[in-house]
């Protein structure tokens, strides 16, 4: 066995931010290696996911996932390959999807992570179409939302990770219109020409509630809510009676310091018999094979498409975590750290 690495650099987080983060509440630091012991992988980390829900853990509340602890390494999707194991049906050389991220090595118990196969789709798919935020998407449009053939289904921030996929596996599965929203011209062009929906609107050129009544004029079945706010509004004035939504996140509203207000018209609920259900995925590891099956297959036969946003090098990975807040990527935004 060639000679383990002895150090490693690692983001810290060393501030709680107050509304937007800086790049000062973060520091990048080298730490040792520890070998790995019983049941345990050392893993290279060859990429590594920035996710909206970590603006979350960044704040010292309780949550659905306990925050980031100062001055210790954050936490995030990553897929590395392995360098040495000391752990059962996983050896040197195999690739591994794991919670480590922010890091270029980690240390941890096996049975915190999944093989995963660099022959069936390249290994950053496993972080964004085939991982966590594909699994988002399946499980938010088809048993959240209890999506049937025929519903017209509009997505917010269509044109991220999760709302590029849910916007085609409803046109995969039957819907009658999908309309997306996005913040430029450049991505809504993407949305209609690219991702197949039928109508797509920048919600930067006019309120979203007049520009989604002009896209749906018969109103919407589905709404699948990764912006909140504003956008929230909106769809409650046109969902449809027994209108559903699955509230996903709500990424308009992550860095604000103050309360931000309700939808002012949540009284139509009432009326409209709508449904508004909030969604995390690990409630829904159960569809995880059905999901890789199925969306693998219509990755292989070019029916689902799907872009990733990637940065070079640990160093950048703030920069790439604060651009995906600003919504500078299209699609996944991933940070390659090499192999």
């Amino acid at each position: 066995m060639s000679e383990l690495p002895k150090t490693g650099r690692e983001w810290h987080l060393v501030a709680r931010p107050h509304g937007w983060p800086k790049p000062e509440d973060f520091a990048l630091r080298e730490a040792e290696i520890p070998a790995p012991g019983p049941g345990q992988l050392l893993v290279r980390n060859t990429h590594m996911s920035v996710d909206p829900y970590m603006r979350g853990r960044m704040n010292d509340v309780k949550s659905y996932v306990p925050p980031f602890q100062l001055d210790e390494p954050m936490q995030g999707g990553a897929v590395g390959r392995v360098i040495a194991s000391d752990a059962e049906g996983i050896a040197a050389g195999d690739h591994v999807l794991h919670p480590f991220g922010w890091r270029e090595f980690a240390v941890l118990d096996a049975k915190h992570a999944t093989k995963v196969d660099p022959g069936l789709a390249p290994l950053p798919a496993y972080l964004g179409v085939l991982g966590m935020p594909g699994l988002t998407a399946y499980a938010g449009l088809l048993e959240v939302a209890s999506f049937k053939e025929g519903d017209a289904v509009f997505v917010s921030g269509a044109a991220g990770a999760v709302g590029s996929q849910v916007g085609q596996i409803a046109k995969l599965k039957g819907a009658s219109r999908v309309i997306g929203s996005a913040g430029s011209d450049e991505k809504v062009k993407l949305l209609v020409e690219e991702y197949g929906f039928d109508a797509a609107f920048n919600y930067k050129r006019g309120p979203v509630a007049e520009q989604l009544k002009e896209a749906a004029p018969d109103g919407i079945d589905v709404y699948f809510d990764n912006v909140g706010g504003e956008h929230l509004e909106a769809a409650i004035s046109s969902l449809n009676v027994h209108g559903r939504a699955t509230i996903c996140g709500m990424i308009a509203q992550y860095n604000e310091t103050e309360p931000t207000p309700a939808p002012r018209n949540l009284a139509l609920v009432i009326g409209k018999r709508l449904r508004l259900q909030g969604l995390l995925v690990r409630d829904h590891d159960a569809l995880q094979p059905q999901f890789v099956q199925e969306v693998s297959g219509w990755i292989r036969s070019g029916e689902l498409k799907y872009r990733e946003t990637v940065v070079e090098g640990i160093d950048h990975a703030v920069d790439a975590f604060l651009g995906m807040l600003r919504g500078e990527n299209v699609g996944k935004m991933i940070v390659s750290l090499g192999d």
